[in-house]
């Protein structure tokens, strides 16, 4: 017995099938027989709102577990916030320096597989309307997809490269990183993040808003203190109430504010390393003295840190003050190299996405027979297509799985449209370990595991065949209870799909009949061919 619901097929939005294609493409690249690929390398890539740094890590095990040290590393001052509009577009100038960046980091990882390279954009592809224009070029030029994180991501991965590239400590620390678009406040213990934020304030954007031809005098400088003291004091007495035993400044303007107050002997009395808050004041003296931070003669000056220093200057000043901050010892670990041990953890299957769908699991109460019951089937479906890639299959695998996950966190707002709840938290929440680009995806599969699909149609980040597994492993576990299914067949035919069911066993389970009907009929209003067919096995 056949009873079968074939419709006509549409054309996924062209803008989907692109970016599908694209990233499909990384997934399935594989080094060409000529290569050298050599697995103790990673490198991570970091598109800053300042500068954009190639970082390339050499990982070594020990008994007490595993160490990066950088080999290589590569910086442009790219300075892409400069070329961001008041209407949030990036202008061509500063793309161009962008992709010519990248363009020249794409040379030195050419050889590099793609499960080797992780790159990463901050702030300022954050926030500018035309990100998607850039990126798409960005990504052909690197040769590599590129990951937008969120603000509190980043700090995550700047906490994560500080702990690992200062001595151990027994105390809680606290890690500040003004990049270009956006500082990141974290408190943490040994490589554990406790508190992270993330704040608009900025070296590149404070110096344009402040100082945009370069004059300094007092009245502009306390302007610009002020206005970060105002951003900072959100979250000054939270973080004053959970305390911290060392400070450390991470990354490019820490490191280019220690250079300087070290070199011009600015520092407190018998303090040769890091930043003191009379370190800090000697230097704005001395920039309000120039009176244009183009006429300022210092001793390690770098020229590429003239622009954007008064800015930087003004933030770390704030970052003192309302923290109560005397002493900041300063690294460069920061987010590229946070990026390497994220991307060691994944290889080795300490994978910090498992770690956040189990908080999110435990948080909002997650039936977790319902969801590993719907889980292990949906993988068991996506097991029968063809995926020539095993590598691109278990990373869609562990998506299935996490879908499953969370595809009822929404109850815990509303049993009414829980799953549009569900998709809102996993693409608007906080989840360490998580791109943009990975929250889209788990937030596209989550809406979509029940319900009308034309809300699907028109969006880009959504996988057909994984959602095709979730929404037939849903509608087969309804009951809520381990009820011993039979063995059902899978396929991908042409463009559409095909489920394969005993009739003897359709027939005791007329629901289940007449919701695989519907089940057809929704998929066919969009477009793609669903067929279900009853066999006599």
């Amino acid at each position: 017995m056949v009873k079968s619901a074939t419709l006509k097929m549409t054309h996924l939005d062209s803008a989907a099938a692109a970016q599908q294609a694209r990233m499909a493409a990384f997934a399935r690249t594989e080094p060409a027989p000529s290569m050298v690929t050599n697995p103790q390398l990673l490198a991570a890539v970091d598109l800053g709102s300042n500068s954009f740094r190639l970082i390339v890590g050499r990982v070594e095990e020990t008994d007490a577990g595993s160490q990066i040290y950088p080999v290589d590393a590569l910086r442009e001052p790219v300075r892409l916030a400069a070329g961001l509009s008041k209407d949030k577009l990036l202008d061509r100038a500063s793309q161009v320096r962008g992709w010519d960046a990248l363009r020249r980091f794409g040379e030195r990882l050419r050889d590099f597989h793609p499960d080797q390279v992780r790159a990463v954009a901050t702030n300022t592809l954050r926030v500018a309307k035309n990100a998607g224009e850039f990126l798409a070029e960005a990504e052909a030029a690197l040769g590599f997809p590129i990951e937008v994180i969120a603000g509190r991501e980043e700090a995550r991965l700047i906490y994560a490269g500080a702990a690992h590239s200062v001595p151990a400590s027994a105390g809680k620390r606290f890690v500040v990183d003004i990049g270009g678009g956006s500082t990141e406040f974290i408190i943490g213990a040994h490589y554990t993040p406790i508190r992270m934020e993330s704040l608009y304030i900025g070296c590149v954007s404070h110096s344009r808003q402040f100082f945009p031809s370069g004059n300094v005098d007092e009245y502009t400088m306390r302007q610009a203190e002020l206005a970060a003291t105002r951003e900072i004091q959100i979250i000054s007495s939270d973080y004053r109430k959970t305390g911290w035993d060392q400070a450390i400044g991470s990354s490019g303007t820490a490191r280019a504010l220690a250079e300087l107050v070290e070199a011009n002997g600015f520092n407190d009395a018998g303090v040769t390393h890091g930043i003191t808050r009379g370190g800090l004041e000697r230097l704005k003296r001395a920039l309000i003295k120039a009176e244009n931070v183009n006429r300022l003669k210092l001793v390690a000056l770098k020229p590429d840190r003239v622009p954007v220093l008064a800015g930087g200057l003004s933030i770390m000043i704030a970052v003192f003050d309302e923290l109560g901050i005397d002493y900041v010892d300063t690294t460069d670990g920061a987010l590229r190299l946070g990026v390497l041990y994220d991307l060691l953890g994944r290889s080795q299957h300490e994978d910090m996405r498992t770690v956040t769908v189990e908080g999110f699991m435990r948080r909002y109460g997650v039936d977790r027979a319902q969801a590993g019951r719907i889980g292990e089937l949906a993988v068991k479906f996506y097991d029968q297509f063809e995926e020539p890639d095993e590598e691109r299959r278990e990373e869609n695998r562990m998506f299935i799985a996490w879908a499953a996950s969370l595809h009822e966190i929404g109850l815990s707002i509303s049993h009414s449209a829980y799953h549009k709840h569900s998709a809102y938290i996993a693409s608007n929440a906080d989840m360490p370990g998580f791109s943009r680009t990975d929250q889209a995806r788990l937030a596209a599969l989550v809406l979509g595991h029940v319900g009308k699909l034309g809300k699907l149609s028109q969006t880009r980040d959504v996988e057909w065949p994984l959602l095709f597994c979730l929404r037939l492993a849903a509608l087969l576990c309804r009951r809520r209870a381990d009820v011993g299914l039979p063995q059902i067949k899978v396929e991908e035919e042409g463009s559409g799909y095909e489920v394969l069911l005993p009739s003897a066993w359709v027939q005791n389970n007329p629901l289940t009949d007449y919701n695989l009907v519907q089940e057809a009929a929704e998929w066919g209003k969009i477009g793609i061919p669903y067929r279900v067919v009853y066999t006599d096995e």
